[in-house]
């Protein structure tokens, strides 16, 4: 059995990833307010090495396994996923954490779109199904908010840091699928890290300020549960192609709406009731593939 003949333990992975990249998100958004992005980009990455190397400690590749045959993949990838996070952070900045987390799930249907057309990989009716159903889950949650009569320039400008984050992400994301054809998970989450602490620190000459009492817990969780969270989802995507698990990206939606009902006490949108049945009906629909029987060639 090879590393991707698994697609039951990359789902798990990456529904797991989902919950933690949540509870990163929650942090950010308590952050945004009276830190710095570039601060907290770089407190986030500062703080994902612990998780992260107690993890290569533990599999003891670390140093050894940090050894790399692609250092310009590596860069790119981590590039990608730098400039992506500081999107990421702009848009739960200007937005809701329920209505950035809406525009980040536009990154499955990039994702699957570029497993395609960069790796070959597949795209059978059942994965597009449960693609389409995800992405009209996310349109009946998100239209109400895009279809007002009043046009706020920090919201509008919110929707374009988060679709420039979907985009950047998925580009990431194939990456990772290519990297791991040779390189091991820690080694690519390491690089990612270290690239995206020399983005923050960058920043510095901007103003930062000096953290301390509950901003100081904030930015430690932030870090502990972005890295838990990479983790599991570069394991993911070695268990499984980018378009399998692009559906069940949506599931993850559900942490950010229960974060803005039960920590940020805003109400719940009636479209969420719409949006919610089509959500996970479209990965129950992408988990239909792995369950149904296979003909049998004669």
């Amino acid at each position: 059995m090879t590393s991707s003949d698994n697609p039951s333990l990359g789902i798990t992975l990456r529904l797991l990833s989902g919950f933690l990249f949540a509870a990163m998100v929650v942090c950010v958004k308590e952050l945004s307010a009276d830190v710095p992005l570039g601060e907290i980009v770089f407190f986030r990455s500062l703080f994902a090495l612990i998780p992260l190397i107690a993890f290569l400690c533990l599999t003891s590749e670390f140093p050894q396994g940090l050894r790399t045959r692609r250092p310009l993949g590596h860069l790119v990838r981590s590039g990608c996923g730098a400039a992506a996070m500081f999107a990421s952070f702009a848009s739960i900045a200007r937005l809701p954490v329920a209505e950035a987390s809406l525009i980040a799930h536009m990154t499955p249907v990039f994702t699957a779109i570029a497993g395609a057309a960069i790796l070959s990989e597949r795209l059978s009716v059942w994965r597009i199904g449960g693609i389409a159903l995800g992405v009209a889950g996310v349109a009946a949650l998100v239209w109400p908010e895009l279809g007002g009569t009043t046009t706020d320039m920090r919201q509008i400008a919110g929707y374009g840091f988060g679709l420039l984050m979907a985009i950047l992400t998925s580009l990431a994301l194939i990456m990772i699928r290519s990297l791991n054809r040779t390189e091991s998970p820690g080694a690519i989450a390491f690089y990612f890290v270290v690239v995206s602490m020399i983005g923050g620190i960058l920043t510095l000459p901007f103003g930062w300020v000096m953290p301390e009492g509950k901003m100081l817990v904030f930015l430690c969780l932030a870090g502990l549960f972005g890295g838990a969270a990479h983790i599991a989802m570069t394991f993911a995507f070695r268990f499984a192609e980018a378009s399998r698990l692009a559906p069940f990206e949506y599931v993850a939606l559900i942490w950010p709406v229960l974060a803005d009902l039960l920590i940020f006490h805003l109400p719940l949108a009636p479209s969420f009731i719409w949006a919610l049945p089509l959500v996970l009906g479209g990965a129950a629909m992408a988990a239909l593939e792995r369950t149904r029987p296979r003909k049998v060639p004669a």
